[in-house]
């Protein structure tokens, strides 16, 4: 005799399927493989069959950068405004900067403050793309100017990590002023004899990239980012020629004398307690 059939049996499953939970996957847009997202999490935001420098938010690279525990912001209650009273079509800048911050992993495009990497004291100021794409408006211009000051102060080594699309156009020409000012901060950094390092991510371009980002006394740049002012495809297209292979890339910077090294994510600790302790900081 066959086998009863259950009620209601479907002749696949009396369960419905479950779908497959949101975020446990991606794909890597360098070498296009599905990646278990845990996997990258743990392997500092790299893809581990390329090795693809993965974005990542401020508050996981101050993770990632810092001794545990060590970090201590400063200026954490600066706040952008709305000095041009900005608006496109049905949007304005006002509620962009409104958003709740849990969804953008920050207040600011920038989180500064105090640290220590591998026991080495820093100031620290690291850009975060999570937020208007990393842009540089009057607050980033003041957290990075308070964080200058505050290491000319108590003669810390001043480290930055630039994650940005470039100056923000809701601040127009309040936001192109922090060009000047955040170099005018460096000037006086120098004078004093301070050790500035600068860490370019993907993508480090406009603005920042013209301004205090290829500043650094060492300029040390991830694999493959994109760093330069405006992108190849506008360069392409305003110019009219053919642009050579890894143009802007971080190894096309590199073998054209604009940066000093890349390194690989998971060295960068070691990488930078190694350049302060060989420049006597």
């Amino acid at each position: 005799m066959g086998k009863k059939k259950k009620a209601n049996w479907n002749g696949y499953s009396l369960k419905p399927r479950k779908e497959m939970p949101e975020g446990l996957w991606l794909s890597c847009p360098s070498c296009k493989n599905m990646l278990y997202k845990k996997t990258v999490d743990e392997n500092l935001g790299v893809c581990t069959e390329c090795k693809h420098h993965f974005r990542i938010d401020g508050a996981t690279r101050i993770q990632q950068l810092t001794d545990e525990g060590s970090f201590e912001e400063i200026a954490a209650d600066l706040a952008s405004s709305d000095p041009l009273e900005f608006t496109w079509g049905e949007q304005n800048y006002k509620d962009r900067i409104t958003v709740d911050p849990a969804r953008m992993n920050a207040h600011e495009a920038m989180l500064a403050g105090k640290a220590f990497i591998r026991g080495r004291g820093v100031m620290l100021a690291v850009m975060n793309f999570d937020f208007l794409g990393g842009s540089m408006g009057m607050v980033v211009g003041e957290k990075f100017c308070r964080a200058v000051d505050r290491a000319i102060e108590e003669s810390l080594p001043f480290i930055v990590v630039c994650c940005s699309g470039g100056a923000r156009m809701h601040e127009g020409l309040v936001a192109l002023q922090q060009m000047a000012k955040t170099s005018a901060a460096l000037a006086r950094y120098d004078e004093a004899g301070g050790l500035y390092i600068c860490v370019l991510t993907d993508p480090t371009t406009g603005g920042v990239a013209a301004s205090f980002a290829m500043l650094g006394d060492v300029i040390i740049a991830e694999p493959k980012a994109l760093i330069g002012f405006a992108g190849p495809r506008v360069i392409q297209q305003t110019i009219k020629i053919e642009l050579p292979e890894g143009f802007q890339s971080s190894e096309f910077l590199q073998e054209h004398g604009f940066i000093d090294m890349i390194v690989h994510r998971k060295d960068l600790r070691s990488e930078i307690g190694r350049l302060i302790d060989y420049c006597g900081k």
